[in-house]
């Protein structure tokens, strides 16, 4: 695994990477992200939400650390911190936070279905590209589109809405329209404020680490470790941590802080596409989770918009007369 971690992380970022080196990143981010989801759910059947969050980043950012060392990186420099630190509240803290935590009550399908929509904040939130983005007809009908993608989601679960009973799905959505836009959010403040590092792999590291720390007053504040005990803990429990430690959070987690720092933002955000369908995949053939037709016709809608949206950027330029 850190032998994939490395070449997938090139120490010398000023060369520029190779073909394999960013379509093996964008492949670990595709497809591992989209079954985090899935292990998410099965870890929750062990772990209470806040810790998880805690326990699964502490680990993974001692454990890049201990690479980091090995290699001997440059670990510690106040900039970085700081910058990885911002980012890494927003993405993980905030970001994956409210994933963990709605999916108590939420099937992980519907939960990946919302959270596609990090997609169109990307373009919202990057004011470098207004210019560039907002002129373009493509971008602004994706834009438009997603939203309605987003509403029609809405829309499902308040027709069916039952005081007391449903309250906490109305407010898991509400959250993850705030969890896309944390996501995007840090995921540009991490492409531009790269920091000195010359890995990427410093810099995931103190963002797990920082994000970790970020849940443990959450997780003491509601009193989660008052009945969590660790032999409690079922093997399948454990293995679904180890996963989303291992595979979730180092490899694909490091994979796709590197590719923000050498492919555009808005290219990178394409795993929209494919995480999505990854995780209602797995719901639907291992999890037994039922996913609705207006959920599907959501899912559809939002991933045209992000074709849209990114349209233009797929487009060659004319050749030169």
């Amino acid at each position: 695994m850190f032998y994939l971690l490395k070449k997938v992380m090139p120490s010398d970022q000023k060369k520029s990477p190779s073909i394999l080196l960013v379509v093996l990143a964008f492949l670990i981010v595709y497809t591992v992200w989209g079954s985090t989801y899935f292990f998410i759910a099965k870890a929750l059947d062990g772990f209470p939400p806040f810790f998880l969050g805690t326990f699964r980043f502490v680990v993974a950012g001692l454990l890049l650390f201990a690479w980091c060392k090995f290699n001997g990186l440059r670990v510690f420099d106040r900039k970085n911190i700081f910058n990885a630190g911002v980012s890494g509240v927003l993405m993980l803290g905030v970001g994956n936070g409210i994933v963990i935590w709605v999916e108590q009550f939420m099937t992980s399908g519907l939960v990946a279905i919302m959270v596609s929509s990090a997609a169109i904040w990307f373009v919202i939130l990057d004011k470098k590209l207004w210019k560039q983005n907002f002129s373009n007809k493509f971008t602004v009908a994706g834009l438009i589109i997603g939203f309605l993608g987003v509403i029609l989601l809405f829309w499902e679960q308040l027709s069916g809405f039952e005081v007391g009973q449903d309250s906490r799905t109305i407010l898991g959505m509400m959250l993850l329209v705030v969890g896309p836009i944390g996501w995007a959010g840090g995921s540009l403040y991490s492409k531009y404020h790269p920091g000195n590092q010359t890995t990427a792999s410093v810099s995931t590291a103190w963002q797990m680490l920082i994000a970790g720390l970020f849940f443990f007053p959450a997780s003491l504040a509601s009193g989660e470790l008052n009945t969590f005990r660790f032999q409690d803990v079922s093997a399948a429990t454990w293995w679904s941590v180890g996963y989303l430690i291992i595979f979730g959070s180092i490899l694909a987690f490091s994979a796709y802080v590197w590719l923000l720092q050498v492919r555009p933002a808005t290219q990178v955000s394409t795993y929209a596409y494919v995480n999505p369908v990854v995780a209602v995949l797995l719901a639907v053939f291992f999890a037994n989770e039922v996913i609705s037709g207006i959920q599907i016709t959501g899912l559809l809608i939002i991933l045209g918009s992000v074709l849209l949206i990114n349209l233009s950027k797929y487009k060659k330029p004319a050749p030169a007369n």
